[in-house]
Order: C-alpha cells, then structure tokens, then sequence
C-alpha cells in the first residue's frame, strides 16, 4: 500500500505545481516596459548604420542615403554630418524632424579614387546621446570592371 501511495503523492504534487505554474502571471522586465513606451526627448533610429556600395565604377555619380525616424516624443535636429575625409560629402536637412515623421542624412563619395574605401560620418544631434557613426564601403573601379555590380546599398 505504501509503495502505491509514494508515486501518488508524487504525481499529485507535480500536477499542483504544474497547475499553480500556468496560473502564474508573466513578469514584465523594466525593459520591456521601456520598449513599450515612446523614449522621452528626441530619439533617431536608423534603419542601417552601414552601407555598402559595392563595386561601382570609376567617375560615377553614386549617392547613398541613410534612413532614420524620429522615434522620440520630440523634434529631432541633426547638427552636424561630419565626414571623416574629403572625399566624401553628407547632405542634411537643418529642419527640425517631428516625432513619428523620417528623414534621410545623403552621402556621396568621390568616385574618382580607385580602390577600396571604407568612411565614416559623424552625425551629432540634439539627443540624450547625441553622436550616431555611419559607415560607407565599397570599391571603385574601372567602368568595364564595375559593370551590373554597381547597385549595391541603399539608393533613394
């Protein structure tokens, strides 16, 4: 009788235990909480920090463009695009940009130089962490070596 009543004890005990389990209510970390709500202040996010061109050919006109939303619960305002070689330019609205609407930070880089490049812009904004580093890459060669390859990135 006793050896019946051990796995009976047993398997109700489990079963309570499973029971009070699927009744318990899921616990909601402080970043969960935090990713509901809409962060205070201007807040930009970028779709993609990094671009890569590609092979493109050499003299061509090639544009890239960074995407990025106002996800904060104030105007956003880019500073400054600074670019880290003059080779390559940013181009910015000075407009505020509101919450909830996008904008875009262009770059260009200067075709001309063959080879392989990798640049950075630093774009400082009115936000808590005001500095975000964008990234472009690729390589440039000779219009017959480029050739369908050059589509890469992100083209407005």
């Amino acid at each position: 009788m006793m050896k019946c009543f051990i796995p009976l004890i047993v398997f109700v005990g489990f079963s309570v235990t499973s029971a009070i389990a699927q009744v318990q209510p899921s616990v909601i970390t402080p970043n969960e909480v935090v990713a509901e709500k809409k962060m205070r202040g201007p807040v930009a996010t970028f779709e993609s920090t990094k671009i890569d061109y590609g092979t493109v050919a050499q003299g061509s006109e090639e544009a890239r463009f960074f995407k990025f939303k106002n996800t904060g619960t104030e105007p956003l305002v880019i500073k400054n695009a600074q670019t880290t070689c003059g080779c390559t330019m940013a181009i910015w609205s000075k407009d505020p940009i509101f919450p909830d609407k996008t904008g875009i930070i262009e770059v260009k880089y200067d075709t001309h130089r063959m080879g392989p490049f990798s640049k950075s812009v630093l774009v400082e904004t009115n936000e808590a962490q005001p500095q975000h580093t964008l990234i472009i890459r690729g390589t440039v060669a000779d219009k017959s070596a480029a050739g369908a390859s050059s589509n890469a990135g992100s083209k407005r």
